[in-house]
């Protein structure tokens, strides 16, 4: 048990459930539980959800219990949805392709600010002049950081994103930068997980699961 080093962690959390919360949705955290966790540690993650402004956190042990390990999120959810609230979009999709950006940049990801290869910026005036200026954004970037940098833990500041290339799904309707080092596809990791998973030739039982 680390109870300290659980709070610490949480600071990506929290600056995901304000995130969430500038959509002006209720928000609901729930603690994915497993054996190893300690009820010290999980009462911490959730205190710490609810003093970030979640309308509720729970945890949830369904993948041990089943649907009864659920019962206290779909209750959480429940109470969410039949909650008020006051939903917005975060950008007014009729804002140029840069503006966009840069407010999810700076919104969401916490950056200072933007920068563009030129080809990123040929593509804005192309995009803008064909008409499809007014489509809503949907960036990809690294999994592993608010910033470019997937080696830039917890909620960094000070970075900016940077934006190789924006690319377009005209019929889907919208665009997407591609920022920093991404890659769109395969998006597999280099060692996948069927690695791990195995049977118990004696007991039956499958390993590497959880």
């Amino acid at each position: 048990e680390n109870v300290q080093l659980v709070k610490t962690g949480c600071c990506n959390l929290i600056k995901h459930v304000q995130n969430a919360k500038k959509f002006g949705v209720n928000v609901v955290v729930v603690v994915n539980q497993f054996k190893h966790d300690t009820k010290a540690e999980i009462d911490a993650i959730i205190q710490e959800c609810k003093e970030a402004g979640a309308f509720d956190a729970v945890s949830s042990n369904h993948w041990a219990e089943g649907g009864a390990g659920a019962a206290d999120l779909a209750k959480a959810v429940q109470a969410a949805c039949e909650a008020p609230s006051s939903f917005k979009y975060l950008y007014d999709v009729n804002a140029s392709i840069v503006d966009k950006i840069e407010c999810i940049a700076k919104e969401v990801y916490g950056a200072s600010g933007v920068e563009y290869s030129e080809l990123a910026m040929q593509q804005v005036e192309t995009y803008e002049s064909s008409g499809f200026g007014k489509l809503p954004i949907c960036v990809a970037k690294t999994q592993y950081s608010l910033s470019c940098d997937p080696s830039a833990k917890g909620v960094p500041t000070d970075f900016t994103i940077y934006v190789r290339e924006i690319r377009s799904c005209v019929g889907a309707g919208f665009l997407y930068p591609i920022c920093g080092d991404i890659m769109t596809i395969p998006g597999l990791p280099t060692r996948p997980g069927f690695y791990d998973v195995d049977l118990d030739p004696e007991t039956g039982d499958v390993i590497g699961l959880f």
